[in-house]
């Protein structure tokens, strides 16, 4: 949530959690008391509602999927390193081999262990493996498929001390996270009331008076470090090594000690310490050259730029754009952010494309920047949006009729942050995912429409798939009753959302002047057809909301929790 260009163009190294950790909710969930307005700004969202983050699977499905998120990060931010997040499990090192092939900088396996109790047991206790296992096992598969050297490989899970750093780097660690050890320098105290806002030491909490009390020191994070480094220094010349680099990956300097218990010496954990029968690197090399060519979106990015040098907006180009030109417009945007073209007019750079649009169209696209794509475009249209306008619709002499097909793909205006995205025709599965601000006409939409939205406005003039609305706690949406096939009410998740007809004038008119513009983009003719009989059409809209705004209008200052926790499975 928040994810905007000039979120993504301060980074040094982006990381995508595969996984995330061990949280309440699926994959993450702040709690609606802990949603201050200062975290309600950065996160463009809602004070007092929870933030409830979705699964990855909702935009990653394969290794190409994460590949094009990563290719989508390189060509916004080129500079940043790019790290992938990995749960220690059985099989983890096939994953990561295909994250390496990813072009990923560097993979992080995280253990079970650590955490500062900001999770319930069942979280804490069924969260991946041992880091050892999970390290031992990717540093293998690695090695094995010859892949070893040109990615950093990360450990984390609770590390504590030197001999901790030095046991990860015999395994194949090449650095190292430390998480719960750095907030216990800090002063935590390991209350495990984190999500409760009640922190004794004024650590985890947004509450003033609890944050008064917190006593850490910058010197006291410097000071535990340095102690850890020392000791790695020891245990170094103990074993004869001048640096880690001589020990990584050196598993065959690790041997397993008896201990005594007859059912702990029965392991056997030679599998842990083997070593792949192949030569070539233990460790991380360097890296291969990333650069992610891209032809059109360079040009695109090069002919903005030129006209904004000389003073030349409004500028208005054309381009023919295929399939393989994947995630135009982010280079663009991340040089408008970089170079300070922040507050630039409405369609100041207007660009023109025609064909089939690769994946990620329009990604990222900042206000300012109209797209509009007189063809079809795949998955991931508009991801990120932040401020720019994108319109889709298909050829001039097109027979078909508009509404009746699909002409984007899945996960489209997944994390908007602004903007807005008009399609003349239907879109797949998963749209407007962790919307938070951006607005969208479309004419049909599959399955988890509209799903932890955050902020925003979806108008869909048609068909939904199953599970609109779910875990929608901000924003709203207009859906069209379809009169052949009136199924909306069955198809929407009512665990957050509610359904009513438009009641009042200003939404109705927030409506219509959403249609009018979708119109006015795309020349839609159905949404020309709904409008010229205006009277008649406004019926038939449902307006789904969260539940806590029915709350809130009925006198309840913040939400409640019945309206916002989802019901547990199972």
């Amino acid at each position: 949530f928040g994810v905007t260009p000039a979120y993504l163009m301060s980074a040094q190294e982006l990381q995508i959690k595969m996984a995330q950790g061990s949280k309440p909710g699926e994959g993450g969930h702040l709690p609606g008391h802990k949603v201050t307005e200062a975290i309600a700004a950065i996160r463009l969202t809602t004070p007092g509602v929870p933030l409830i983050s979705p699964p990855p699977h909702h935009d990653i499905y394969s290794i190409e999927d994460l590949a094009q998120l990563i290719y989508d990060l390189r060509q916004i931010h080129s500079e940043a390193e790019i790290s992938v997040k990995l749960v220690a499990q059985a099989g983890v090192g096939a994953i990561a081999a295909g994250v390496a092939k990813g072009r990923a900088n560097t993979i992080l396996i995280s253990g079970f262990n650590g955490g500062t109790g900001a999770s319930p047991l069942t979280s804490i206790k069924h969260a991946g493996g041992p880091w050892e296992m999970g390290l031992a096992e990717t540093q293998q598969a690695l090695r094995a498929g010859g892949l070893r050297d040109r990615v950093i490989l990360r450990a984390d899970g609770g590390l504590r001390t030197g001999l901790d750093v030095v046991k990860a780097a015999l395994l194949g660690a090449d650095e190292y996270s430390f998480g719960t050890l750095a907030m216990l320098a800090e002063g935590c105290i390991m209350a495990r009331v984190c999500h409760r806002n009640t922190c004794p030491v004024g650590v985890a909490t947004q509450d003033p008076k609890r944050r008064a009390k917190f006593q850490g020191r910058v010197e006291h994070v410097v000071a535990a470090f340095t102690f850890i480094a020392q000791e790695v220094r020891e245990w170094l010349a103990q074993m004869g090594y001048r640096s880690l680099n001589e020990i990584i990956g050196r598993s065959d300097l690790l041997v397993q000690q008896p201990t005594g218990d007859a059912a702990l010496d029965a392991l056997d954990l030679s599998p842990l310490l083997a070593q792949p029968s192949v030569e070539g690197p233990r460790h991380f090399v360097r890296w291969p050259d990333y650069d992610a060519p891209n032809a059109l979106g360079n040009r695109v990015a090069e002919a903005a730029l030129a006209a904004l040098a000389l003073d030349q907006i409004p500028l208005r180009r054309e381009f023919d754009i295929r399939n393989t030109d994947r995630t135009v417009g982010a280079r663009l945007s991340g040089r408008l952010v970089q170079l300070g073209y922040t507050d630039l007019p409405e369609d100041a750079l207007h660009f023109t494309f025609r064909g089939s649009a690769g994946q990620s169209f329009g990604a990222f696209l900042p206000s300012g920047v109209r797209f509009t794509l007189i063809g079809e475009a795949n998955d991931y249209v508009g991801k990120g949006l932040a401020g720019g306008v994108i319109a889709v619709r298909p050829e001039e002499d097109t027979t078909f009729a508009w509404h009746e097909h699909y002409l984007v793909g899945n996960t489209c205006l997944y994390g908007a942050t602004g903007g807005a995205l008009y399609v003349a025709g239907r879109a797949g599965e998963r749209f407007a995912v962790r919307n938070s601000r951006g607005r969208a006409v479309v004419e049909g939409v599959g399955d988890h429409g509209c799903e932890y939205m955050t902020g925003g406005v979806v108008v869909v003039l048609g068909r939904t798939g199953y599970n609109f609305g779910a875990g929608m706690t901000g924003g709203q949406a207009f859906v069209l009753d379809d009169p052949d096939w009136p199924r909306f009410l069955k198809r929407l998740n009512p665990e957050l959302v509610y359904a009513t007809r438009v009641e009042d004038d200003a939404s109705a008119r927030l409506l219509r002047g959403m249609m009018e513009a979708h119109r006015a983009a795309t020349g839609s003719p159905l949404a020309a057809a709904l409008l010229a009989d205006w009277e008649a059409a406004l019926p038939r809209f449902w307006h789904v909301r969260p539940k806590w705004m029915r709350e809130r209008a009925s006198g309840s200052p913040f939400p409640t929790a019945a309206s916002l926790s989802p019901r547990p499975k199972g």
